[in-house]
């Protein structure tokens, strides 16, 4: 019998089969998200506090919960643009790559938090109580772009792979 291929061996525009993270960085906050292993449903796992031991929960998050993929959320300007909040996310998607030897994909999340917020206040849920789970939200809204885009076969064209620390890849 023969084993299916792993992750790094599919094809590119194969189906991913396994549990896929969603992460929202913030300079207070990570909110993560996880998926079921068909990739059919987005839904909120927990929120890290930042520190320097975040990369390492979440970390212990993607083993947990079987993870193949982690999809981190690249907060660009409306135009388009890098400014000081990717680079914190394309630093800290570099650290959890490293802490998992997963493949770690940035996404543009123009706009999760503000359509996280929308959702919560559609919800019910205070500005006060909001605070709490705004970035698990903006996490599930990450991963959910992540899966259509997966679905729609565009995952090459659209998010970028993150190299590890130390690596050349």
């Amino acid at each position: 019998m023969v084993d299916a291929p792993r992750a790094a061996e599919r094809p590119a525009d194969a189906r991913l089969a396994g549990a896929r993270l969603g992460i929202d960085v913030g300079t207070v906050r990570i909110g993560v998200a996880a998926c079921d292993p068909e990739g059919r449903l987005a839904f909120p796992v927990a929120t890290v506090p930042r520190g320097p031991r975040a990369a390492d929960e979440v970390a212990r998050i993607a083993r947990e919960r079987d993870v193949a993929i982690l999809y981190v959320g690249l907060p660009l300007t409306l135009a388009g643009k890098e400014g000081p909040s990717a680079a914190d996310a394309r630093s800290f998607a570099a650290e959890v790559a490293e802490r998992t030897g997963l493949v770690v994909r940035l996404i543009d999340e123009r706009l999760s938090t503000v359509s996280a917020s929308s959702a919560l206040r559609a919800a019910g849920k205070s500005a006060r109580r909001q605070r709490s789970i705004v970035d698990q939200q903006a996490a599930v809204v990450i991963l959910g772009n992540a899966l259509d885009t997966e679905k729609a076969g565009n995952t090459e064209s659209v998010t970028q792979v993150v190299a590890r620390k130390g690596s050349h890849d």
